[in-house]
């Protein structure tokens, strides 16, 4: 199965955003994904409801939201009002994170789990068979253009090697530092999906940085 290229449009540019959605779109992107800080949860702040129903009015893709916030559990029925596809949020932030999957399954969207750098995968573990999806962060999350963390893609190994073991079908999502050089790692580890922010959003050619995410993986595009 070939993994999806999710540009995050953190790194794109703000005062551009209609354009910056249509042109990575036409580049080839298969997802939008849209990280969602409160400046509580990360020492950092983008976008609210607004935006993001300004976005979704305009993409033409599924969208993945990413919630970096204290409170995830409000956003759920307006993102889900708005068409968003994949929504993920971490497990610190929630006190039931079960009660919270079954949430935002019930509002039709794709429910994830994700794990920042220093968060355990065995602190997750009886959720695996409840998700859709995980979101292994391979930076810290807060701000793009981070330095991609190594040892992260041992936990994608474990995922990919439990889901089989299992039976499950949860897909593996990737986010942080991630570029040419590193993608055959990154999907040979087992990834299904691949957060790219400003590998994309800081190259002279959209195309050309979502094509060679593809091509420098070795699977087929």
């Amino acid at each position: 199965m070939k993994h999806k290229i999710a540009p995050s449009l953190l790194s794109a540019d703000f005062s551009r955003l209609k354009e910056e959605i249509e042109k990575v779109t036409e580049a080839g992107a298969d997802i939008l994904h849209l990280d969602i800080m409160d400046g509580h949860f990360v020492p950092n702040l983008t976008f609210g409801i607004p935006v993001i129903e300004a976005i979704c009015k305009v993409a033409k893709i599924p969208l993945d939201a990413h919630l970096m916030v204290t409170n995830p559990d409000v956003y759920i029925e307006s993102l889900a009002k708005m068409g968003v596809k994949y929504f993920s949020f971490h497990a610190e932030a929630v006190f039931h994170s079960h009660r919270l999957l079954q949430k935002i399954k019930g509002c039709g969207m794709k429910a994830g789990i994700a794990l920042n750098p220093g968060t355990s995968i065995m602190s997750i573990i009886d959720l695996l068979p409840e998700v859709d999806f995980v979101l292994v962060m391979t930076v810290n999350p807060g701000f793009g253009g981070q330095k991609f963390i190594d040892f992260c893609l041992d936990k994608v190994r474990f995922l990919d090697n439990y889901r089989k073991e299992k039976g499950l079908c949860y897909e593996i999502e990737i986010d942080g530092g991630v570029h040419s050089d590193n993608i055959k790692a990154v999907v040979d580890a087992g990834t299904d999906i691949v957060v790219a922010g400003s590998y994309v959003f800081h190259s002279d050619n959209y195309r050309e940085a979502i094509m060679s995410l593809k091509r420098s993986s070795g699977k087929e595009v």
